[in-house]
């Protein structure tokens, strides 16, 4: 029940969770355009050694996968809530 509670918190401020979100991302890549916190010794490609790439990646990928599966749900997984009352 405990989870539902906070759950039911973070929807009530859905807006002030998501600044939270945006301003510990910035710091993230923020965090990452300073030489020598992250390691970048070992990137394959030059792309990996930009300021912020992967958080960027994440971010990009995360908001593809959501899109990608609303639309396989709207295709026809999705029922409407009486489909089996019928």
């Amino acid at each position: 029940m405990k989870l539902v509670q906070i759950i039911e918190w973070l929807r009530a401020r859905l807006r002030w969770v998501v600044k939270v979100c945006l301003a510990i991302l910035a710091v993230l890549v923020l965090l990452d355009a300073v030489p020598g916190v992250v390691d970048k010794s070992h990137a394959h490609t030059q792309i990996e050694r930009w300021p912020g790439f992967w958080a960027i990646f994440g971010v990009v990928g995360c908001a593809l996968l959501i899109v990608v599966s609303k639309a396989f749900g709207k295709l026809g997984i999705m029922r409407k809530e009486d489909y089996y009352d019928e």
